[in-house]
């Protein structure tokens, strides 16, 4: 219920899943004691210092997101992990909620809130979506710049190019605009035009493990070919070699598209092409076996006059070693 509340009042706290902050009540002509009856008659719930729940029962994830936002108060934005959340970045949304408030202004702790200050918020900001947020490109590099190590920071990347969430331009736009950013120099690379098409963690992994470190050829990423009337896309496709590598991670290729990898594959070879497929263990723990096999597919389907180099990363690397060593 929301008693006594103005039209333009009740339609806000709509639009904000039932949520409101004492400034936006005292803003629209009412007073404490509004706030405090509907306490006291429990119609009401507060969630957080000047913020407060115009129902009873609990509020869902986008009530409590509101609900943070409003504590923030003026320029408050999700951010980071909670942005990916709300983005589609992650499917898993993280236990504290990341707010991120200019740094003109300074907030108390709040338990379940994790609270970022930046000087740029204003543009970080997406123009449009609410719950208030950091746009797409601004939330990939603030995870990129948390992450562990250059790897991580740029499966975000991947992740939100793969997901065709944002692009390699609006990324490198956003990059532009921040002085200092920890893992530049990886994330400007991944950006620029040799790693167009690269479009998940894992396709970024076979490029920066296998393929990179091993000197073996730059496939085509998402190569789009036609099959007799139908287009598909291969994740590798070595073309002059006639070589399809497919890499296969558990959330694009769940157990029940096995039939339609085997029909995939036994349509390449019906072409003349020979597929070899990876899984996320096969690229991420035995990146040097996964070359070496690569390259001596490669070898064995060289056009006449094609020359290859492959090398070994490191002593006891299979590369370029004997067809013993390039057994699973």
């Amino acid at each position: 219920m929301r008693p006594q509340l103005p039209d333009h009042l009740d339609r806000l706290a709509q639009l904000q899943r039932g949520i409101l902050a004492a400034a936006q009540i005292r803003q629209a002509g009412l007073t404490k004691d509004l706030i405090h009856s509907q306490l006291r008659a429990q119609r009401w719930q507060r969630l957080h210092r000047g913020v407060y729940a115009t129902f009873t029962g609990n509020p869902d994830r986008e009530g409590y997101l509101w609900a943070a936002v409003l504590r923030g108060g003026p320029g408050a934005l999700l951010s980071y992990y909670t942005a990916a959340e709300v983005h589609g970045l992650t499917d898993r949304p993280a236990a504290a909620i990341h707010l991120t408030i200019p740094d003109s202004r300074r907030m108390l702790p709040v338990r379940g809130i994790v609270i970022h200050v930046s000087s740029r918020a204003w543009q970080a900001a997406h123009p449009t979506q609410i719950p208030p947020r950091t746009s797409v490109p601004e939330t990939i590099l603030d995870l990129a710049q948390v992450s562990a190590t250059a790897e991580a920071a740029c499966d975000w990347i991947a992740r939100g190019i793969g997901r065709r969430l944002t692009t390699q331009d609006r990324l490198r736009s956003a990059l532009a605009k921040r002085g200092r950013i920890r893992f530049r120099a990886e994330i400007a690379e991944m950006l620029g035009d040799a790693w167009a098409g690269v479009h998940s963690a894992l396709e970024y992994r076979y490029v920066h493990r296998v393929e990179i470190p091993h000197g073996l050829p730059r496939g085509r990423r998402q190569a789009r070919v036609m099959c007799g009337p139908s287009v598909r896309y291969r994740d590798v496709l070595y073309e002059a070699f006639r070589l399809i590598v497919e890499l296969d991670g558990r959330a694009a290729h769940p157990g029940d598209t096995r039939w339609n990898d085997i029909r995939r594959d036994n349509s390449a070879a019906a072409d003349g092409q020979v597929t070899l497929r990876y899984g996320w263990h096969d690229v991420t723990r035995r990146p040097c076996l996964v070359a070496a096999q690569v390259a001596a597919t490669l070898r064995l389907a060289a056009p006449p006059g094609v020359r290859l180099s492959p090398r070994p990363c490191s002593p006891g690397c299979p590369v370029q070693a004997g067809p013993a060593a390039l057994r699973s």
